[in-house]
């Protein structure tokens, strides 16, 4: 029996992107300077305000306001018009050091324990040449090209954007045709809507969605709700870690519950999730499986995982026990290993901010090599 998934992606220009990307370059502003920086920042968004918050302790002397400003231009929001544009708008700065009962807890013995509390997964499957869900995958490659085009045409089209991917699967969890298409994108008051829509439909769905994939019984929602002028925070508040789906695996594997955006990495939420995913794309890299799904709980102050569960859904090339020993064997999971094996102390962290953390291999992302096992 077929069914149909779906998973959306948002465009760096979302207000929720926004404060993601405002997070995490302040936190590459910290580690800049200070590798040992310890940063919780989170970043509110709403009409021509932007508000940071949360607990930093680092050396490193930065200009929080300068930081959120650039962010905000090379988005795009720079034409007076939008409401919101990174020369204008009113910055307040909320962030106060971080506790030292919690400094205490994870830094106060040679061996650094885990920054929280949680649990966290990884996951890969065959459906992409990137390991990734296809829904996801191709969501994300439509809010990529959006970007391309405004930037390099213009064409009317505005920063805030959505898309959105149904994939049908037949009764093998193969995807077997694309079922729908969604994406809405803000633009300029004088663009008609029709005009518009074919723009859409040429420019940016038609470059990325394979054809093998597409009939005619594919739908195409381009802007279904109509005229979309008012966008950005002036339409929608945003906030730091609201897009956890977006940043992975699109619903297709769970989440833990922890955002990754605006934190170093000696919180696991983060960390985890990057080794994790490294583990799950491993084991179906040296086809051990071919889907792979993997959880790891933590304690706060604790250094190694207090559980470890590897689920590959029936599609094990050998018995679990051995994948099991396999990973307990290759991969270091506390706090200082993830730490040191996928050198996150290195500020890359900005340009995870949209688009996904997982399966972008032209960026370079250490968590996306495989091992060899």
């Amino acid at each position: 029996m077929s069914y149909i998934f779906t998973s959306e992606s948002v465009s760096e220009g979302h207000p929720d992107k926004i404060c993601d990307q405002i997070s995490d370059a302040i936190l590459d502003e910290c580690l800049e300077s200070d590798p040992n920086s310890r940063v919780a920042c989170e970043t509110l968004i709403k009409n021509n305000t932007v508000v940071v918050a949360g607990e930093i302790t680092s050396n490193a002397n930065v200009d929080y306001e300068a930081v959120a400003r650039k962010v905000v231009k090379d988005i795009g929001y720079i034409e007076d018009d939008l409401g919101f544009t990174s020369a204008s708008f009113e910055f307040q700065n909320l962030i106060s050091e971080q506790s030292k009962d919690i400094d205490a807890g994870i830094s106060g013995d040679a061996v650094l324990g885990s920054g929280d509390q949680g649990l966290m997964f990884g996951y890969a499957c065959k459906e992409t040449p990137e390991l990734m869900p296809l829904p996801i995958a191709l969501a994300h490659k439509l809010m990529l090209k959006h970007s391309e085009i405004r930037k390099s045409k213009g064409f009317g089209l505005r920063p805030d954007a959505k898309s959105q991917v149904s994939i049908e699967y037949d009764s093998n969890y193969q995807p077997k045709r694309i079922d729908s298409i969604v994406l809405s994108t803000q633009h300029s008051d004088d663009l008609d809507l029709e005009d518009l829509r074919e723009i859409v439909k040429t420019q940016i769905i038609d470059s990325c969605l394979p054809e093998k994939l597409l009939d005619n019984k594919t739908k195409y929602l381009i802007n279904p709700a109509g005229r979309f002028v008012i966008g950005g925070p002036v339409g929608d508040c945003g906030l730091t870690g609201r897009k956890v789906i977006v940043d992975t695996y699109g619903g297709m594997a769970r989440h833990g519950g922890g955002g990754f955006s605006g934190k170093d990495p000696t919180k696991v939420d983060r960390s985890a999730a990057y080794g994790l995913r490294q583990v799950a794309k491993s084991l179906i890299k040296n086809d051990l499986c071919d889907y792979c799904e993997v959880q790891a709980s933590y304690a706060i102050g604790i250094s190694e995982p207090v559980s470890i569960y590897i689920n590959t859904f029936e599609s094990e090339k050998i018995c679990l026990d051995k994948i099991n020993k396999i990973v307990n064997e290759n991969f270091d999971l506390s706090p200082s290993g993830l730490i040191e094996n996928l050198d996150l102390i290195t500020p890359i962290y900005l340009k995870t901010a949209s688009y996904g953390h997982f399966g972008r291999e032209d960026q370079g992302f250490t968590w996306e090599k495989s091992k060899k096992l």
